[in-house]
C-alpha cells in the first residue's frame, strides 16, 4: 500500500479550479461580510429602537446557532417558501451574513472608539447625522479595526470549506470527487491542505499591505 502521490498530478486542473471557486466564495463573501457589519453596526449604535431590535435580533442569531446549520436553513430552508437560491449564492450570502455579525461588533467598538469630538465638531460644521456618519466616524473606525477584521476573513477562508456541503465545488468537494475516484484520501486531503495553505499566504499578504497603506495615510 503506502502513499502514492502520482495519482494526484492527474486532477491538478480539477484541483485549481476548485481552488479558484474558493477564492471567488471568499472573496464575495468577504464584501458580504465587511459591508454588512459595518450597516449592522450603524444600525446599533444609531437607529431607533424599533429598528435596532430586530437587527440584535437577527445578529443574536447568526451568533448563537451554527454556520453548517445556517448555510442548511439558507439553501435547503428557503426553497420551502419558494426562494431557490444557487449552491453559490447560497454559500456567500450564509458565510457573508455570519461573519457580518462579527464585523459589526469590532466595527461597533471601532465606532465607539472615535473621539466624540470629532462627531461634534463635524455637526457644528453643517453636515447632517448621516453624512457625519458615512464620511467622519466610519472611515476612521475601520481603519482602525482593520487588523481583527483580517483575522475574521482568514477564518472565512478557512470556514469555505463548509459550503462542501451543500454542493458547491470547492476545493474540499474537488478533492473529495477525486478520492472517490482513487480511493487515496490522504494524498488529496494532503494536496488540498497545500492549497488552503499557499491561499492562506496571499490572502495574509493582502491584508498585510493594506495594513502598511493605512498606516502610511495616516
Amino acid at each position: 500500500m503506502g502513499l502514492d502521490f502520482t495519482v494526484v498530478p492527474a486532477f491538478f486542473d480539477k484541483l485549481l479550479l476548485g481552488s479558484l471557486w474558493t477564492v471567488a466564495i471568499t472573496l464575495s463573501a468577504a464584501v458580504l461580510s465587511f459591508f454588512g457589519g459595518i450597516f449592522l453596526a450603524v444600525i446599533a449604535l444609531y437607529a431607533p429602537a424599533i429598528i435596532r431590535w430586530p437587527f440584535k435580533a437577527f445578529s443574536w442569531l447568526f451568533m448563537g446557532t451554527p454556520l453548517l446549520l445556517q448555510l442548511f436553513l439558507i439553501y435547503f430552508g428557503l426553497i420551502e417558501i419558494g426562494v431557490d437560491l444557487p449552491a453559490f449564492v447560497a454559500g456567500v450570502i450564509g458565510l457573508g451574513l455570519h461573519y457580518a455579525v462579527y464585523n459589526s461588533d469590532i466595527i461597533q467598538a471601532g465606532i465607539q472608539a472615535v473621539d466624540k469630538g470629532q462627531y461634534e465638531g463635524a455637526r457644528t460644521l453643517g453636515l447632517s447625522q448621516f453624512q457625519t456618519i458615512r464620511k467622519i466616524i466610519v472611515p476612521q473606525a475601520v481603519r482602525s479595526v482593520i487588523p481583527p477584521i483580517g483575522n475574521n476573513m482568514i477564518a472565512l477562508l478557512k470556514d469555505s470549506a463548509l459550503v462542501s456541503v451543500i454542493g458547491v465545488t470547492e476545493l474540499t468537494l474537488t478533492s473529495q470527487l477525486a478520492i472517490s475516484k482513487t480511493f487515496r484520501p490522504f494524498e488529496f486531503y494532503i494536496a488540498a491542505a497545500v492549497c488552503y495553505y499557499v491561499i492562506n499566504l496571499a490572502l495574509e499578504a493582502i491584508l498585510r499591505r493594506i495594513e502598511r497603506n493605512i498606516q502610511a495615510a495616516r
